[in-house]
């Protein structure tokens, strides 16, 4: 099993540390569980590849494909390299940025005789983000997308995009960015494990976690425009897209911004190669990446004019929001809500994000897929039993639901103990006032502190 892995060990010694003993217990129970899910990832079947070669866009989008190179092992140069030179979407440039001391990544880039590569001897180290800044000065591409050296795109990966792009123009959005589903692979680039399926643009759970990650393309003229910041070094991407939103944000708004200029393909189109060195397979190896992921959300937040504070979670490269006033401090958020438990400590009711309830059937103290159970987040709809609503939407919730509001004195929550309703009912009055609530401009917030059980009957 790969829980007994050495890598484990460690990132449970190391989650100990922080954590202490209960924490740990249940984190170790949880990961024993979850380790029974099976993954594998698969190509598409050639026929699929060739039909995607012949396709015909309107417009044939150029893709600049950046990669910032140190040193890198050449088996792994090679098979990035490769991943890219394969795609069926050929309209590409790739732009090697060596800060290396040697020549070898040089030698690696010249036995390949395309004119798409494209690569630059950096005159000096300069740390990740201002080597990435000296090759993204070579992009002439409507996108530029993002690779670490060491890491292997799908053949569909950029086919996917530019699909994603044309059927958003169809549709009148106007895609500033774009983002994939990714797993993880071994060394070798042979065994595919950890995927992360990722929602759609989700603007508190961003704030929780670079969900975002890999494979991530951006409007050139965008991306040039902000650069990648120094100070951020290790958390260099997310610092870039945090700045993005904002942008995106105070020029559009919420809705546009989520429903217009921020894409998701769900598919997984990149592949984050695991070794010991890397961030992937070994938290403590980069922990100032994670210390500077946290200053990224501080100085989002403090941009966006909201009067909250940025905390660590029990899991590395995972915050959370503290504020005095949500309603007052985060912006355009219509309520929060928390979990509702069945007689067995599990995860019941009305939460739902795309279509799903993502923690239906989990146990309390367990924090869930890529622990979003113990997550800030979107939601789409909220279970009333356990909701605090903006007092300006207060008239509304009375009026949809037929219940008087009335917050707990202790947490300023509004309980629905003391309404006798069967579950049904319950599900069509969530939907009804989130839906509404939405409507009227405002965002839902899961708040995972919050929790009801449902008493005996």
């Amino acid at each position: 099993m790969r829980f007994f892995k050495i890598a484990n060990i460690k990132k449970t010694i190391y989650y100990f540390k922080r954590n202490g003993i209960m924490n740990t217990f249940y984190a170790v129970w949880e990961r024993c569980i979850g380790e029974k899910t099976e993954y594998s990832f698969f190509e598409p079947e050639e026929a699929v590849l060739d039909e995607q070669r012949k396709y015909s866009f309107k417009k044939l989008y150029k893709f600049s494909i950046l990669v910032p190179a140190y040193e890198t092992k050449e088996v792994y140069l090679r098979e990035l390299i490769e991943s890219v030179l394969k795609q069926t979407y050929t309209n590409f440039e790739l732009i090697i940025a060596d800060a290396g001391k040697s020549n070898h990544v040089e030698q690696v880039v010249k036995s390949y005789d395309d004119r798409r590569i494209k690569y630059i001897k950096l005159k000096e180290n300069g740390g990740i983000s201002e080597n990435t800044n000296e090759g993204l000065k070579l992009a002439t591409g409507d996108y530029v997308g993002l690779l670490d050296h060491d890491d292997i795109l799908t053949g569909n990966a950029l086919f996917e995009m530019a699909k994603k792009i044309e059927k958003g123009q169809e549709t009148g959005r106007d895609y500033h960015m774009l983002y994939s589903d990714e797993d993880k692979c071994d060394g070798e680039g042979k065994q595919f494990f950890d995927p992360h399926i990722k929602t759609d643009f989700n603007l508190d759970l961003l704030l929780s976690n670079n969900y975002i990650c890999h494979f991530l393309v951006m409007k050139t003229e965008l991306m040039k425009e902000l650069g990648f910041r120094k100070e951020y070094d290790g958390a260099q991407d997310y610092d870039i897209i945090l700045r993005a939103v904002e942008c995106l944000l105070k020029e559009n708004g919420y809705e546009k911004t989520k429903n217009g200029q921020i894409g998701h393909v769900p598919q997984v189109l990149y592949h984050w190669r695991c070794h010991e060195a890397s961030t992937a397979e070994n938290p403590e190896s980069k922990k100032y990446a994670y210390d500077a992921g946290k200053r990224a959300v501080t100085d989002f937040v403090e941009r966006m004019g909201w009067h909250a504070k940025v905390e660590d979670t029990c899991h590395v490269g995972f915050y959370r929001i503290e504020e005095q006033d949500i309603f007052s401090d985060l912006g355009n958020v219509g309520a929060i809500g928390g979990k509702v438990l069945d007689r067995k400590n599990r995860v019941t009711g009305n939460l739902q994000l795309e279509g799903k309830k993502p923690f239906e059937g989990l146990y309390v103290h367990f924090s869930g897929y890529m622990h979003r159970a113990s997550l800030w987040q979107t939601m789409d709809t909220l279970d009333l039993r356990c909701i605090r609503v903006h007092p300006d939407l207060r008239g509304l919730f009375e009026e949809i639901t037929g219940m008087g509001y009335t917050e707990n004195e202790k947490n300023k929550m509004f309980f629905g103990e003391k309404y006798k309703k069967s579950e049904e009912e319950w599900s069509i009055l969530s939907n009804a006032f989130c839906e509404e609530v939405k409507k009227r401009g405002y965002r839902l917030i899961f708040y995972p502190k919050y929790v009801y059980k449902i008493r005996k009957k």
